[in-house]
């Protein structure tokens, strides 16, 4: 009874540290989740291959990760896989109502083979594989009935049944265990089941795990805690945890290669058990994981743990250098500045100060009056004082007393035995000590701009960095209360984040361009290359530089992570040490770092959220670390394929040029940046500069032969090997070895062609020489002809207009005969006296002369020819008189110069020309004489 209630009281002791998981230190935690796999929320079973990839068993299929990318594959027939073990090359897995492997093809997929069709094996209605081991060359894949033994060598399979619900199996010290609920555990041995134990227990409690410890076989049962077989009989490991154990559902869980042991709960997270069985830490949801059901746990060969959630999967790195506060019920907010004093751990934070005991699982307390900025902890002369933004607090006994109540108070420096300098908002104030208490003396006077970064030199003089407006000396009287000389330094430039410090009696200014050590005889500072290497300029972050008072070191923050020069051993000349560290894990606010010791190794980083706790001696360096390519993606236009023939060297298409490279390297702790460098041999002859991208694309590829190469730094280390690649990218079609005989036979056709046509053209040009020749000799021939030609037409014309001339002559003798005759007739007719009948007869006979026509028209078509045929031939009613009308028109006579050859009045002519114009059926507004002139 004694022991009973002593093992109870030891149990209720530890229940609260076990429960209290609010507030820990845990070490980092890497959360996948559904969105990022790609996969199912339930994970059951988590495997590791020869190459470092991890696979997992998925809700909905295998799942593959490189370290970089995710890759799923469906399980065949669509239902839930529940098991997983990498044995060589193969990776086997088990799942509703089969079993079997997958392997690589030659683009670096995994294609399935499975074990159940090719045996023709059947399986129970509704059955399913929850575990798959390897033992001497078998592979055993337990369901709920029954035990698959499949031989590597010769592929012949065995099948044990089993009575009752086979709970678990495992390998244990190279012997085969398994439960069957209802009779008891057994071992294989030949191939047959042999009973190991009957106990009670094993019929009434499920077991979890099966492990090998103290030169005895453990069993983890699901509600009861720990059992072991000594002397075949079963007893319970009596360790402190038990109790805690029996109150929680154990689903899973992973004997570490250092003997401890990590449970999976449901509902409870995570418990880590140490070797001696006592509850180390325990994370929940609360703590980090992204689930509290663990379904699974896995230990990688870099001792990493893989956790297989009910809704995602997480990697929680028990190994790392570090680890990372977290507490989800009090708020610390900013960490500005922190210390350890008498015991206790301080915390500044921009919502005031906190602090508990150092080393415990303690939730931090606010310190009461403290609520505010909180800027600076130093201790001095064995008294803590807090720079705050409402002044100046000395704590004491967890409580704090606000002795200075000028606001905003940065910093505090040693000036004498009872003499502090403190920076403020407004300039620099005295503190004195008296009686034992520490008081404001005064506030030098001459100085009134904020003294954030200030330092007293050997000389007395003091230094003060204002980011924005450079770095001033001040010299002030002995009793500082004045300052007498007031310079500010032309050597350095103001930078923001910079700051100013003392170490080993030197004064140094850091900022972004570099760290510069001051020349007291120069007065000025000159750039410090080995200090400047805390800072690169290229991953700045900030110029502070934090001073371990515990060993020497000078601490900075920048992209990459942590830095710190330590003294060197045999020589003066200090070591740069570089932590790689990620920025998201350790980002504070820049310029108000803090970075202090702990204890041994052990460091505190303030972080935005929390904390970080560095051990250094934990710290190692990733070796011998592979990068592998792991497909190569091909692009043309807006279509993409996979062609990654990563076995041998790949030709492809000229229009296959444009190609994406994928590589990744199975490291796992993600605590470390992981770069990569790359280069296309072929292509371009230099590194690029390292990038955090696992895959890079090479567009429009011209025709040739390359060699691609790749390989990583992992936390500062490059790694092993280069991965290589070599293909060629084939000629265009139009650049091939037949085209280019095409090429050649056209031309030589086209030698031959033009061989040809330039005869022909000389040819032709020697025909159109002498064609040219006729040609110039005819046209001088017709030129001469022409002349000829002018010549009678010259006499052509000159002899109708000699014709018209006679025409004209020839009317107008007609024309003055008619009107002579006619007056004499008329004349005649007014004497009446005597008959002159006969006179006038012969006059009318002159007048209506026919001769006179014919004469007229004879000469009117000599000078006019075919116009009498073309007016017939347009008009062909007209009568002779008519034609004549139309003559005398034509030769452009009045009415009253054509009624004398026609023997009539103007007035008979004015009636002809009316008759004319309706024969020829002009408009009314149409001219008659220009109508016959156009004809």
């Amino acid at each position: 009874m004694n022991r009973y209630i002593q093992t109870l009281l030891i149990a209720f002791a530890l229940v609260p540290v076990a429960l209290d998981c609010s507030a820990q230190e845990v070490p980092p935690i890497d959360v996948f989740s559904t969105e990022d796999y790609g996969g199912g929320n339930q994970n059951w079973s988590v495997s590791q291959a020869n190459n470092k990839y991890i696979y997992v068993a998925n809700n909905k299929g295998l799942l593959e990760y490189n370290g970089s990318n995710w890759e799923l594959y469906p399980t065949p027939n669509e239902t839930i896989m529940r098991s997983i073990k990498c044995i060589g090359d193969k990776v086997f897995t088990g799942f509703y109502r089969d079993f079997g492997f997958w392997k690589k093809n030659k683009h670096g997929f995994l294609e399935y083979t499975s074990l159940v069709k090719k045996k023709s094996i059947e399986m129970f209605e509704d059955e399913q594989i929850w575990e798959i081991i390897e033992s001497d060359g078998w592979v055993l894949f337990k369901s709920l009935q029954r035990i698959y033994l499949y031989n590597l060598k010769n592929s012949s399979f065995k099948i044990l049944e089993g009575t009752g619900v086979l709970a678990k199996i495992a390998k244990v010290k190279d012997v085969v265990y398994f439960q069957d609920m209802d009779t008891g555990v057994y071992k294989i041995e030949n191939g047959a089941p042999v009973l190991v134990s009957n106990d009670a227990v094993f019929k009434e409690n499920k077991l979890t795990e099966i492990f090998y410890k103290k030169n005895k076989i453990f069993f983890l049962t699901q509600k009861q805690g720990f059992y072991f077989l000594e002397n075949n009989k079963l007893k319970q490991w009596d360790i402190a945890a038990n109790f805690y154990l029996q109150s929680k559902t154990i689903y899973s869980a992973e004997v570490l290669d250092d003997g401890s042991i990590i449970l999976g709960s449901i509902s409870n997270g995570l418990i880590y058990l140490t070797s001696s069985g006592e509850i180390d830490v325990q994370i929940n949801q609360n703590l980090g994981l992204s689930n509290n059901t663990v379904l699974t746990v896995f230990e990688d060969i870099d001792k990493n743990i893989w956790l297989g959630l009910d809704d995602g999967i997480n990697l929680v790195n028990f190994d790392s250098f570090l680890r990372v506060y977290v507490n989800q019920k009090v708020f610390l907010g900013t960490i500005y500045t922190a210390i350890i004093f008498e015991g206790s751990l301080y915390l500044g934070t921009n919502q005031g100060l906190f602090f508990k005991e150092y080393n415990t699982k303690d939730p931090f307390k606010l310190i009461s009056n403290t609520q505010g900025q909180v800027w600076n902890l130093r201790v001095l002369d064995g008294t803590l004082f807090c720079g705050h933004d409402s002044g100046t607090f000395i704590v004491k006994n967890h409580k704090a007393n606000l002795i200075f109540s000028v606001q905003g108070t940065w910093d505090f420096k040693k000036l004498g035995e009872n003499l502090i300098i403190q920076g403020n908002y407004d300039g620099l104030y005295i503190l004195e000590k008296e009686k034992n208490t520490w008081r404001l003396r005064n506030k030098i006077k001459g100085f009134t701009n904020s003294a954030q970064y200030f330092i007293v030199a050997q000389d007395g003089d003091i230094f003060v960095n204002h980011e924005y407006k450079g770095v001033y000396k001040l010299e002030t009287d002995a009793a500082y209360t004045v300052v007498l000389k007031t310079e500010k330094d032309t050597s350095v430039e103001k930078g923001i984040h910079s700051s100013i410090l003392k170490h080993n009696n030197d004064v140094f200014y850091a900022t972004k361009k570099g760290v510069y050590k001051y020349d007291f005889e120069k007065s000025a500072f000159t750039l410090d290359k080995s200090y400047s290497a805390l800072i690169p300029q290229d991953i700045f972050v900030s110029g502070k530089l934090i001073l371990d008072g515990y060993s020497n070191k000078l601490w900075s923050v920048t992209n990459a992570g942590l830095r710190f020069l330590k003294p060197g051993k045999l020589s003066d000349k200090a070591v740069l040490v570089s932590i790689p560290i990620k920025r998201a894990l350790f980002r504070g606010p820049a310029g108000f770092e803090s970075i202090i010791h702990l204890e041994n190794e052990k460091y505190l980083v303030g972080t935005i959220t929390g904390y970080l706790v560095v051990d250094l001696n934990q710290i190692t360096r990733a070796n011998n670390l592979e990068i592998n390519i792991t497909h190569i993606v091909n692009y043309e236009l807006n279509e993409s394929r996979v062609n990654s023939f990563l076995h041998k060297d790949v030709s492809y298409e000229n229009k296959d040029n444009n190609l994406k490279f994928f590589y990744s390297v199975p490291y796992f702790d993600k605590t470390s940046n992981i770069l990569f460098q790359h280069k296309l041999e072929g292509y371009n002859s230099k590194w690029s500069a390292f990038e955090s991208s696992n895959s890079t694309l090479f567009e429009n590829l011209p025709f040739g032969d390359y060699k691609f190469m790749v390989r990583s730094m992992v936390a500062g280390n490059l790694t092993s090997n280069v991965a290589a690649f070599k293909f060629s990218i084939e000629k265009p079609w139009f650049l091939s070895n037949i085209a280019v005989f095409c090429y050649v036979i056209l031309f030589l056709t086209f030698i031959f062609i033009w061989y040809v046509l330039s005869k022909k053209y000389y040819n032709n040009k020697q025909g159109k020489l002498l064609f040219k020749a006729k040609k110039e000799l005819e046209l001088k021939e017709l030129e001469s002809s022409q002349k000829i030609i002018k010549l009678n037409n010259d006499k052509l014309r000159s002899d109708i207009e000699t014709k018209n001339r006679e025409l004209a002559t020839s009317t107008m003798s007609i024309i003055k005969k008619n009107e002579f005759l006619s007056s004499i007739k008329n004349e005649l007719l007014e004497t009446s006296e005597k008959d002159f009948s006969k006179v006038v007869t012969i006059i009318d006979k002159n007048l209506n002369n026919t001769d006179d026509w014919k004469l007229f028209q004879e000469a009117f078509n000599n000078a006019d020819r075919k116009f009498l045929d073309k007016v017939t031939e347009k008009h062909p009613g007209l009568t002779p008189n008519d034609l004549r009308l139309c003559a005398y028109l034509r030769l452009n006579l009045s009415s009253k110069e054509i009624a004398p050859l026609l023997n009539i009045s103007p007035r008979s002519v004015e009636v002809k020309r009316y008759r004319l114009r309706k024969k020829m059926n002009l408009n009314h507004d149409a001219n008659l004489a220009n109508y016959i002139i156009e004809i």
